[in-house]
């Protein structure tokens, strides 16, 4: 019997966008709770995760700010989105960045994972042109 691997269930699932249904993607309270995750998940203190973010953009952010952008209920003070590589960086994450790929029918590849897609898709034109220079060589040698 063959055991199925939990955590490579979606490995060969094409990632397709959410469909644009309207009122459908009000992701305010979504991104807060997200935010609320990278934060617990980062380990960091909400004043250290305030001082660091203020250090990487040159501009004040508090503790109230990283409170009011992972609070659900708060649904006026979402992060602003060119905040969100800045908390990335601050929580050693890409938690965000997968999410909206994941949103927008894509899937992030980073560091080496880029370079190894790279010579998948290099590998498959290379059989591609092997196959079409097979085929005209045949065809070539019927002609003769």
């Amino acid at each position: 019997m063959r055991r199925r691997d939990p955590l490579t269930d979606d490995m060969f699932l094409i990632p397709t966008p959410v469909a644009p249904v309207p009122a459908s993607m009000d992701y305010r309270a979504e991104v807060a709770h997200l935010v609320s995750a990278v934060i617990k998940d980062s380990g960091v203190d909400r004043y250290e995760l305030a001082a660091r973010m203020s250090r990487l953009t040159g501009q004040e952010v508090s503790k109230y700010m990283v409170d009011a952008w992972s609070s659900e209920s708060r649904e006026a003070y979402n992060m602003p989105f060119h905040q969100a590589a800045v908390l990335e960086s601050a929580c050693e994450t890409l938690a965000l960045t997968t999410w909206l790929a994941e949103k927008r029918g894509a899937r992030l590849l980073v560091g080496k994972d880029t370079l190894t897609n790279e010579l998948g898709k290099l590998e498959r034109v290379k059989e591609d042109a092997a196959k079409k220079i097979r085929e005209l060589k045949r065809i070539m040698g019927e002609m003769e």
